[in-house]
């Protein structure tokens, strides 16, 4: 899969993006209250307006979105000459602006046919821009939707919603909060372990994974400690690009898989379920791939390059439990009120996933999925 967008990075950077307003004629932007209100983005509005004759705004869309939201901002859309669409959000509001893209040319499919797995062939000129450095969704082929009625998730995946231009644009996160910072950089760690390891990666995907996972441990604490910090905070959002490209190449597997039915049915955030689930996942999985958990614990700034690829291994997913510790986010699902009594509904869940339990290096059971489940419920293991 070819990424051909245009990446425009950098503070400031957004401060004159008139050149990809040429001859256009009428603007889709899609955000949230939250992202509309930032100084920054009030000053790309004012840019767009002044440039194109009709901007429209979607300034609604919930997080984790739901297949009926989306059907609900798109009915009193008016798309037609709609020929270009600017996202800028969070991965739920990229998703959406992904979405829109496509849904807005004529003789575009309906959002039902998408989720029956008619293929887009064409999508309006795209421009994402990321406000948190977590999903990479800027970078990926994929739209997630959250189906209510089936109390999971699924994706919506075509190479054609890949954007035409990404602007990373670091000023633009630093009104993230400290547990939104934290999670969302943990979601990218996941994209980035996931692909790394999974059947499907390939050196074009693993390439991507190191460079995102040496960028995202030299970065991720700071931005948490240090919310002003623009250098970390843009190489999070690197972090995070490459998360996403990774996941364009290859894949995730046992965390996402386990962590869609905490999304669908319990709406725990998509970073803090991927949290809970990391260490625990990454312990099951380390047999299978000692050699590339070896790779990965050398590319930490502590790591202790003496000993022996087992041995760092080990490290690696310790390195994983007590970073989440560190970061103050959950690790049990006692915390978040779920208790055990959930546990058939989540392994079936679970294992319902085909798409990314396939990629998962190692063969997983219904009982191994119940087992790692079982390890997020610590007062039961007592």
């Amino acid at each position: 899969m070819n990424i051909n967008s245009t990446l425009i990075s950098g503070y400031q950077a957004l401060n004159d993006i008139s050149y990809l307003l040429q001859d256009k004629q009428s603007v889709l932007l899609v955000t949230d209250k939250n992202i509309v209100a930032i100084p920054a983005v009030q000053q790309l509005i004012a840019q767009v307006k002044s440039h194109v004759r009709s901007l429209k705004m979607v300034d609604n869309v919930p997080p984790e979105p739901s297949q009926h939201d989306v059907a609900a901002i798109l009915a009193p859309l008016e798309t037609q000459g709609i020929d270009m669409v600017i996202g800028i959000g969070g991965g739920s509001v990229l998703d959406v602006a992904k979405l829109l893209s496509v849904l807005s040319v004529e003789q575009a499919p309906t959002l039902e046919a998408l989720l029956a797995g008619e293929k887009p062939q064409t999508r309006t000129t795209t421009l994402l821009i990321p406000t948190t450095a977590g999903t990479g969704s800027e970078a990926t082929p994929n739209a997630i939707l959250a189906i209510p009625e089936k109390q999971t998730k699924v994706g919506i995946i075509s190479p054609v919603m890949l954007p035409d231009f990404v602007a990373l644009i670091p000023e633009l996160t630093t009104s993230m909060p400290a547990h939104i910072a934290s999670s969302t950089g943990i979601d990218a760690l996941c994209h980035l372990i996931e692909c790394f390891t999974a059947t499907v990666s390939n050196p074009v995907s693993d390439n991507y994974a190191l460079i995102g996972m040496k960028k995202l441990f030299a970065s991720l604490e700071t931005t948490v400690a240090e919310p002003a910090n623009l250098s970390a905070r843009l190489e999070m959002l690197w972090a995070s690009y490459y998360g996403g490209a990774a996941i364009a190449h290859a894949g995730t597997h046992l965390v996402h898989a386990m962590s869609y039915p905490l999304g669908g049915k319990y709406h725990i955030p998509h970073g803090v379920a991927n949290a809970i689930l990391l260490a625990p996942c990454m312990r099951f999985v380390r047999p299978a791939a000692v050699g590339k958990f070896a790779q990965v614990y050398d590319l930490l700034p502590s790591s202790d390059h003496a000993l022996t690829e087992e041995a760092k291994s080990h490290a690696l997913v310790d390195y994983f439990a007590a970073l989440v510790k560190r970061l103050k986010l959950p690790a049990s699902l006692d915390e978040l009120g779920i208790n055990a009594d959930h546990l058939p509904y989540l392994v079936e869940a679970a294992l319902d996933v085909q798409r990314l339990m396939k990629n998962v290096p190692a063969a997983v059971s219904a009982n191994e999925v119940r087992d790692i489940y079982m390890t997020l419920f610590p007062t039961l293991n007592h």
